[in-house]
């Protein structure tokens, strides 16, 4: 990619140049700055982006994506199985071959009662997509009543002789391979825990192990004596002989190091007001590339105000999302979101039902400005004008700034808006959680997998909301059989017809954004910045930047 993208402060911000070909270097430290930590380092647990980063070197799934860029990038492909599986009857049956001779990183050897412990346990521990993602396969329904009684007998068979796993399905599963290749179905050892791991990082069988992690100022990688290459593709071996993880650094002083080459990589995005200066001086150690990501209020249907429908659709149409691309860095790297599907997935078409002029009997193909005067209206017929409202938020950066225009929305509406900012590495259970009585929050959603149904089914359906649970995906706790049906015909329409599959996603979309449970912001570019001596950055739509990949002479 050769584009030159125009900054906001005047500057020209360029992705980074190539850098000579040179001989492969392993070795040495890789240096990674972050400014709050993962969270629960258990990989079926874990819902947030930044661990599956750190992670993927770390864990791996009978099946992957391929760990490298480019069009030939999406299939899913042989991981710890040696084959990607035909369904049979009728998509109710995979038959898949483990491979031989691989060790987690304790030295165990990895074998089928791994696998089907690991699928058990994705019940037993409370896995967040236990139910979108495994709930098809036979006796997932008794699991998911009795987690700590799961067995998945009739559903998961192993033959020792021909070292075959076959999986059963109740029901077809048009995305059931690409299930398999979800982070959540990382194969553990058989007795890991079937509780959330928390702090400590089971192992895995990737080419790196987390060896410390304190959550408030460092995590260590370092290699797995045990692995070796099976496939370049699937999980290539590592170059840094060290990862080293260092948490607390707000962005602004982390650009600062970044440039000094006192660290090697920054995972949050560049600051707004540090883009000019690292696109004038540093462009060559930049990095955009545009994730299926977007960010959102979440808007809880079960708490007053937004159990009415009205006003969902208000702050919809009052909301400023030209302020929210500033925010997020600007045109450059940002643009309004309108919907609940971000482009580049399957099924988006463009449309915003809540700009000036639009409705959601008649949207218009893109947002311009928002409606005050209908936003105003909407809340008066509710009677809901004058109460409280709390927006949770991350704390830091660009969250605070997003939430902060939220409350002057708000409050121009006639709410008593206020803010409660809380640490990154808790938000995302403590807004999942019912007791805890969100009204709303500042989210955002990276896609599992290139696919509508890991945007509208997991966010938005009534499987995926958990009373008075930390694994409830549904923030919103939005149900509504009428769309639940009409995402499910366009899952199942994958089997057979992809582009009717697309057109009923679409339409879910446009039902979805007509009971408005969340209000959609901004799409945002990625926008990385590397030390002068990092080599080899290669970025995927799955996993981002490789890290195992990058060299550090």
């Amino acid at each position: 990619m050769k584009r030159v993208l125009p900054l906001l402060c005047g500057f020209m911000l360029a992705p980074a140049a190539a850098h000579a070909v040179e001989a492969p270097q392993k070795g040495g430290t890789l240096r990674i700055l972050v400014s709050s930590a993962v969270g629960t380092l258990d990989p079926q647990i874990s819902y947030v982006g930044l661990t599956k980063f750190f992670e993927t070197p770390v864990y791996d799934t009978l099946l992957t994506y391929p760990k490298f860029a480019g069009p030939g990038a999406q299939p899913v492909i042989p991981n710890l199985a040696v084959n990607v599986p035909l369904p049979e009857d009728n998509g109710l049956t995979y038959r898949l071959t483990l491979r031989n001779g691989i060790h987690f990183s304790n030295g165990q050897l990895l074998t089928l009662a791994d696998v089907v412990a690991s699928f058990r346990r994705i019940f037993a521990a409370g896995s967040p997509t236990a139910g979108p993602y495994y709930s098809a396969i036979k006796g997932a329904d008794a699991c998911l009543k009795d987690p700590a009684h799961c067995t998945l007998a009739e559903g998961i068979e192993t033959d020792v002789a021909t070292n075959t796993i076959t999986f059963h399905l109740s029901r077809p599963d048009p995305e059931f391979l690409e299930h398999l290749a979800w982070f959540h179905a990382s194969i553990l050892p058989a007795n890991t825990p079937a509780h959330d791991m928390g702090n400590t990082a089971p192992p895995g069988t990737g080419p790196y192990q987390i060896t410390d992690y304190n959550p408030t100022t460092h995590m260590r990688f370092e290699r797995n004596p045990y692995f070796h290459e099976w496939s370049h593709d699937a999980q290539p071996a590592g170059f840094p002989d060290h990862m080293e993880v260092t948490f607390g650094l707000e962005p602004e002083s982390a650009v600062t190091a970044v440039e000094n080459d006192q660290a090697d990589l920054m995972y949050e995005n560049v600051p707004l007001d540090r883009l000019g200066e690292v696109g004038s001086k540093y462009a060559d150690q930049v990095h955009i590339f545009t994730p299926l990501l977007y960010y959102y209020a979440t808007l809880n249907v079960n708490e007053p105000p937004f159990t009415s429908l009205k006003v969902r659709q208000a702050l919809n149409y009052a909301v400023n999302r030209h302020a929210m691309v500033i925010y997020d860095g600007g045109s450059a790297v940002a643009y309004p979101q309108c919907q609940l599907l971000p482009e580049g997935t399957p099924g988006y078409e463009r449309f915003c039902a809540y700009t000036a002029g639009a409705s959601p009997q008649n949207p218009a193909p893109e947002w311009v400005k928002p409606d005050m005067e209908k936003a105003r209206q909407l809340v008066q017929e509710s009677g809901t004008k004058g109460m409280r409202v709390t927006i949770v938020t991350p704390s830091g950066g660009k969250s605070d700034n997003t939430a902060l225009e939220l409350r002057s929305v708000l409050e121009n509406l006639g709410y008593k808006a206020s803010v409660h900012s809380i640490s990154p590495a808790v938000h995302f259970t403590f807004v999942q959680n019912s007791d805890n009585h969100v009204q709303i929050s500042i989210s955002g959603w990276n896609a599992d997998y290139p696919s509508a149904a890991s945007f509208l089914d997991t966010l938005f359906a009534c499987s995926n909301f958990h009373l008075h649970s930390d694994n409830s995906p549904n923030m919103s706790g939005f149900c509504d059989p009428r769309i639940d049906d009409m995402m499910h015909h366009a899952a199942q329409l994958t089997l057979t017809d992809r582009a009717a599959s697309n057109a009923m996603w679409a339409q879910a979309d446009k039902a979805l954004m007509a009971q408005a449970p969340a209000v959609p912001l901004v799409q945002t570019k990625r926008v990385v910045l590397v030390s002068k001596r990092t080599r080899n950055v290669i970025i995927t739509l799955n996993d981002e930047i490789l890290l195992s990949q990058l060299q550090v002479p």
